[in-house]
């Protein structure tokens, strides 16, 4: 029988932030315990370093510049398969709890005549999913009104707790409350140590695993992919007692980031050092406030994270459930002068990855540390595998990991990863006089090198990753390395002829078509009858029909 499959997917946690992947500071004891039991993936990379972007590739199994929807709220196109259509079409349902920053395509969906209330049209809206609890935990609100205009499930959950107000979400579970009774609001990061006035229990985060054990709960007919998407440690930068004393200045590690870097730097870099994120990032006194509110949101992930493992243990389901962890992007946190995600740093493009599959065939790999090249695209190739026997290649762009996991070999058929951003809406583009078509970084990554290329007539910026491994040294503007540029860009272009759009028909199809010997009436290129075979040219053959008048 199928194994179902937990898909966990936390928001802007970075790579290095958990004690497995070696955190000084930082405990994590449950996903660690998690990553004993399966594979981690120390090289995992996102297709593109921003939440919707992000998730759209991994939701799709397709890069960015395939599914188009670029940047966060940029519609996901009708007609773009998704991870529940393959899993469907395999026999295996598809459903969310959580967030997916996915935003429908309301022209196309009325241009097809599809109704949100529709089966169909629900999941095209949801990108692909059937929705248990969708949340994206976006629920912000200000003088010209609210960020997301759906309504909040969260929010009327913590009504029905007894929390006041139109939106508790701000007021209460991303708020404390100071000694003078007055609101300390998380979007001031100088709150960040203040306990968000909520009980812990009414939290984001063990809302969501709540409504993840009633989902296993339930008997389903069918096996099951639940994507359990969590909303934090994603900003606002505060939690609730008691994560909110767990860790202070002296748990934050040392900053990575190089004077050096301030000093002819590239242009795109620049613009975003000095955007009001990275400025204020760069502040010690703002690392020393955030990070440890950061560090005791992703220990209350790990904590609920040991709440759900127990009940899946307790159940019998953990033996039946392949369990896949993961970050839809990182966190600059002040390294390389920046703040939230965006570029191509790992902190911003690397995230976690553990995959725990119950299956014997697993068992010669169980705490296995893997350095394999891995793109998030990978992981729906993977599932659909699981669910079907079968990845549809002319669609899909990932690749399997499941040899990785089974033992069958070390390394993917790959020799580089890409990730893809386009900062056309962003501020950024503006003061650095570029064309919204032009707005667009790519990066090219292999073991040894990382490379971007930004449109618009910049310089590439350029890392040796082995003897520069926290990339602090950009070569992109030394002509003694014009060789390694020119191997990537070399790839860029390879990458870029990929066949990408042509996902109605495979390649098997294809080629039946091309020896096909089938004769359904057109014959071209033929100047007698003769040329061609007796059966076809009888065909033609015999009295005239007569004149028609």
């Amino acid at each position: 029988m199928t194994k179902n499959i937990l898909f966990i997917m936390f928001d802007q946690l970075r790579f290095d932030y958990l004690s497995c992947a070696g955190h000084k500071t930082i405990k994590t004891p449950n996903i660690d315990r998690l990553a004993s039991m399966g594979v981690r993936f120390s090289n995992c990379y996102v297709q593109s370093p921003v939440c919707g972007a992000s998730r759209m590739s991994t939701y799709t199994g397709r890069y960015v510049s395939s599914h188009g929807a670029a940047w966060n709220n940029v519609p996901l196109k009708v007609g773009e398969l998704t991870l529940g259509d393959h899993l469907r079409k395999a026999g295996m349902d598809s459903w969310l709890i959580g967030k997916t920053h996915m935003a429908v395509d309301t022209d196309g969906m009325e241009r097809l005549g599809l109704a949100n209330d529709s089966i169909i049209g629900a999941r095209v809206s949801e990108a692909g999913f059937d929705i248990w609890l969708r949340d994206d935990g976006l629920w912000a609100y200000g003088p010209d009104g609210y960020y997301d205009e759906k309504k909040s499930p969260y929010n009327e959950y913590l009504k029905s707790k007894g929390y006041e107000g139109e939106n508790p979400w701000a007021d209460f579970a991303n708020a404390g409350i100071d000694e003078n009774n007055q609101m300390t609001s998380g979007w001031f990061m100088r709150h960040a140590n203040t306990a968000a006035n909520i009980e812990e229990e009414d939290s984001e985060t063990p809302w969501l695993t709540s409504e993840a054990i009633k989902f296993i709960s339930e008997k389903k007919e069918k096996p099951w992919l639940c994507h359990l998407s969590y909303i934090k440690p994603h900003w606002p930068y505060i939690v609730p007692a008691p994560y909110n004393e767990m860790y202070d200045a002296s748990d934050v590690v040392d900053v990575i980031r190089s004077k050096s870097e301030l000093e002819d730097t590239h242009p795109v870099f620049r613009a975003f050092m000095e955007n009001t994120i990275g400025k204020t990032f760069s502040r010690n006194e703002v690392r020393e406030a955030v990070i440890p509110a950061y560090m005791g949101l992703i220990k209350q992930c790990d904590d609920q994270m040991g709440r759900l493992f127990k009940y899946l243990k307790e159940s019998g389901e953990m033996d039946n459930t392949i369990i896949v962890l993961t970050s839809d992007h990182g966190d600059y946190l002040g390294d390389h002068w920046l703040g939230e995600k965006d570029l191509f740093h790992a902190q911003s493009v690397k995230v976690p990855l553990i995959i725990y599959d119950p299956s014997h065939q697993a068992d010669c790999t169980r705490g296995m540390v893997s350095d394999a090249l891995v793109e998030a695209i990978d992981l729906t190739a993977s599932f659909v595998e699981h669910a079907s026997g079968e990845v549809p290649k002319h669609i899909l762009e990932g690749k399997s990991l499941w040899p990785i996991v089974h033992g069958q070999q070390k390394e993917l058929d790959r020799d580089f990863v890409v990730s893809e951003y386009d900062y056309s809406q962003q501020k950024m583009a503006k003061s650095l006089g570029v064309q919204p078509k032009d707005a667009r970084l790519f990066m090219i990554a292999d073991k040894e090198w990382k490379f971007m290329h930004a449109e618009g007539g910049f310089r590439p910026m350029l890392f040796d990753l082995r003897i520069d491994p926290h990339e602090l040294n950009d070569l992109g503007a030394d002509s003694a390395y014009q060789n390694i540029i020119d191997i990537m860009y070399q790839r860029l272009g390879r990458w870029s002829l990929r066949m990408s759009q042509r996902t109605t028909i495979d390649d098997d199809t294809i080629e039946k078509k091309q020896s096909s010997n089938s004769d359904v009436g057109i014959i071209l290129g033929v100047y007698d009858d003769n040329e061609i075979s007796d059966r076809s040219s009888s065909f033609y053959k015999g009295l005239s029909k007569g004149r028609y008048s």
